[in-house]
């Protein structure tokens, strides 16, 4: 592989609960586009330490610096294993990013209660899930209907002990983050978005979305993904 090949930026795509790696499928083509090589992970949702694990096997799988974008909890995926030496800057969209010691509960405990998460359903073994009318409602009442009930057929399960689990790592105090708020969120309260890109000091890009931004607003989130990669 050569100099160039290496010192351009993988841009690799974390993806959250309720979702799997499809729900990228407009911003992947642009950021090709724009020359970058681009993975997004199947995360298990199983744990942190499974997702983690998954994306660290992703970043061993290329070569050169490394991006990384999560989006709702997979902010907390990066914000763990963010802090190595390839990985040069964190996009974080409508997403946790706790500081070491802290759970995604944790951060979200100084506001109240989200529509959308105090809708979900909770099977035996404590998994997590959205009903079709929570989806259309919470999770992407900004999208066609039909887009909405992909989303429910595709979403991945995730386990409820993943957002009570404290990181033991905060990338975002070593590496330079970006932050997608999106202002009409349902499943995490816009204010505290807000207080996230400002407590770990992100540039910050509002739009207006949903709690799903990289599929209702592609071009904006896509952008925000470029000035990270170009940054570097």
């Amino acid at each position: 592989m050569s100099s160039t090949e290496t010192s351009t930026p993988i841009i690799i795509l974390v993806h959250g609960a309720f979702a799997d790696g499809s729900s990228w499928g407009r911003v992947i083509p642009r950021l090709q586009a724009e020359g970058f090589a681009v993975v997004a992970v199947q995360n298990p949702l199983v744990s942190l330490d499974d997702d983690v694990a998954h994306v660290q096997r992703a970043i061993d799988r290329t070569k050169g610096p490394v991006v990384l974008v999560g989006h709702s909890w997979g902010g907390a995926v990066i914000t763990q294993i963010g802090d190595q030496e390839r990985v040069k800057s964190l996009v974080y969209i409508a997403a946790f990013a706790p500081d070491a010691g802290q759970s995604p509960n944790d951060t979200l405990k100084p506001f109240p209660p989200s529509a959308g998460l105090s809708g979900v359903s909770v099977d035996k073994d404590r998994f997590l899930t959205l009903k079709p009318e929570g989806m259309a409602r919470n999770f992407a009442q900004d999208l066609p209907a039909e887009e909405a009930a992909l989303l429910t057929a595709t979403q991945g399960p995730v386990a409820a002990a993943c957002f009570a689990t404290k990181v033991s790592a905060a990338a975002w105090k070593t590496k330079p983050a970006w932050y997608v708020v999106a202002a009409n969120d349902r499943m995490l309260p816009p204010d505290f978005l807000r207080a996230t890109a400002s407590r770990i000091g992100a540039r910050t890009v509002e739009v207006d979305s949903g709690h799903a931004p990289h599929l209702s607003r592609p071009d904006a989130v896509a952008a925000v993904i470029v000035e990270a990669a170009r940054s570097i």
